[in-house]
């Protein structure tokens, strides 16, 4: 199980949520983001979307490609299978009022099938609400959401499951 490529972003939750899209897919899909809300993180096949319980907070998402499945690991708060197509080899992990927190390009372009886990969620959520009600100025809540103690992390464990073809047609790798 070799690990072919791996990147980390921290990105604002803004309304909650996080987007991971193929550069081309920009075009947002209000259905999943809504499923995202049950699902923790849900997507269509060209977007995923990740759902915080907070929207201020930086949250970790590392996104890695591996040569072949990987299982969620046991100590996760949760996990779902995720498949996402990138016809650029190119995603964007974006922040709904801000923009592009980054990029990551992918080996090749294709299909790629995997898990999304994340760890800290709830957690960060508890300390989300308790530090709104210990402070009220803008910039002591910046420092208190800075050094969160448990951060949120989002990671989505992908591997190369197929080719992108022209007419839309999947062809297995």
């Amino acid at each position: 199980m070799a690990l072919l490529a791996e990147h980390t972003v921290k990105a604002r939750p803004a309304h909650g949520l996080v987007e991971v899209y193929d550069a081309d897919a920009y075009l947002d899909d209000s259905a999943a983001a809504e499923a995202s809300r049950e699902q923790v993180v849900a997507g269509n096949g060209y977007h995923l979307y990740l759902h915080s319980l907070q929207p201020d907070i930086k949250v970790d998402v590392t996104i890695r490609i591996w040569d072949q499945v990987q299982a969620p690991p046991k100590h996760c708060e949760g996990s779902t299978p995720v498949l996402i197509e990138s016809a650029t080899a190119c995603l964007v992990i974006n922040q709904l009022t801000v923009g592009p927190a980054g990029t990551m390009d992918l080996p090749r372009p294709g299909i790629y099938e995997g898990h999304a886990w994340w760890t800290g969620r709830k957690s960060t959520r508890d300390y989300y609400d308790r530090i709104l009600t210990e402070h009220t100025e803008p910039e002591s809540l910046k420092r208190a959401w800075r050094n969160n103690p448990t951060p949120e992390h989002y990671y989505l464990d992908l591997h190369l499951t197929g080719n992108v073809c022209p007419d839309g047609e999947e062809d297995s790798v």
